[in-house]
């Protein structure tokens, strides 16, 4: 494992639960320490030759749950290698009967009920009243949903996430709230990661998959679930991440200034 940083790597890819293995094993990491901590270990992936940062929110053996992730750390450590783009994963229930287990969305827009974390980089400033009426970067949900159409993957290209503390699945009678609320999925891990990149403006955009129905509208939930629903969107997951960043090398939007966004 080496601890010098590599060159500039404008692209980031955040995994989530059953995507730790994403990348082969062989990929080099990198140690990056920030003023929030240490990360976990960041791989190198490459794609055409162009440089792909991947970072595992929960750790190579699920280790971090939730609620006990380090996301300043995840975020700025990113920011530090010189991501200006993150495309994270993240793992969510349905709330939407529209969507079925297995599906992709690349949501629009969340709403945060988390309770504990720290949730920006900016105390005590007066820059810390940051702008987030669209929390998710279109231009990189416009790439995601455009290399999905090209690859012939279905991908649904709107929904409401919910973003819940965990580590615990939610009650029956929270995803009825939240049904009411306009949310289309639910999840634990899309806050503070959103917020934080606009801090750094980086441009952050989600997909997600899902891996259960909500509680109240499927049976009972379990990680079993969760891992099996991520293994059998692998194949689709996996090709529209390369597609995405092939795109953003391809069209120069890499190489734009993620803050203008």
């Amino acid at each position: 494992m080496r601890k010098n940083l590599p060159r500039r790597v404008e692209v980031a890819i955040i995994g989530g639960s059953g995507l730790e293995s994403l990348l082969p094993p062989s990929s080099p990491k990198i140690l990056v320490e920030t003023p929030y901590g240490s990360p976990p270990s960041i791989s190198i992936w490459k794609i055409d030759s162009r440089p792909v940062a991947f970072l595992p929110r929960h750790g190579y053996r699920h280790e971090l749950l939730p609620h006990r992730i380090n996301y300043r750390a995840n975020i700025y450590g990113l920011y530090k290698m010189g991501a200006r783009w993150i495309i994270a994963t993240n793992s969510v229930g349905a709330i939407n009967l529209k969507f079925k287990i297995g599906d992709l969305i690349v949501p629009h827009d969340l709403i945060d009920f988390t309770k504990q974390r720290p949730l920006t980089f900016l105390e005590g400033s007066t820059e810390a009243h940051v702008d987030f009426t669209e929390p998710y970067c279109n231009d990189l949900r416009r790439a995601i949903i455009d290399s999905a159409k090209k690859s012939g993957i279905p991908i649904h290209e709107h929904g409401v996430y919910a973003c819940m503390e965990g580590p615990r699945y939610e009650t029956a009678a929270e995803v009825k709230m939240l049904k009411h609320l306009g949310c289309d999925v639910v999840g634990m891990t899309g806050m503070p990661e959103a917020i934080l990149a606009r801090e750094l403006k980086i441009c952050y955009a989600s997909i997600c998959y899902i891996s259960n129905m909500a509680a109240g509208i499927g049976g009972s939930i379990n990680h079993h679930m969760v891992v099996k629903a991520a293994s059998s969107a692998m194949p689709r997951l996996k090709h529209l991440l390369k597609q995405t960043v092939l795109h953003l090398y391809e069209s120069g939007l890499s190489s734009m200034a993620a803050g203008e966004k």
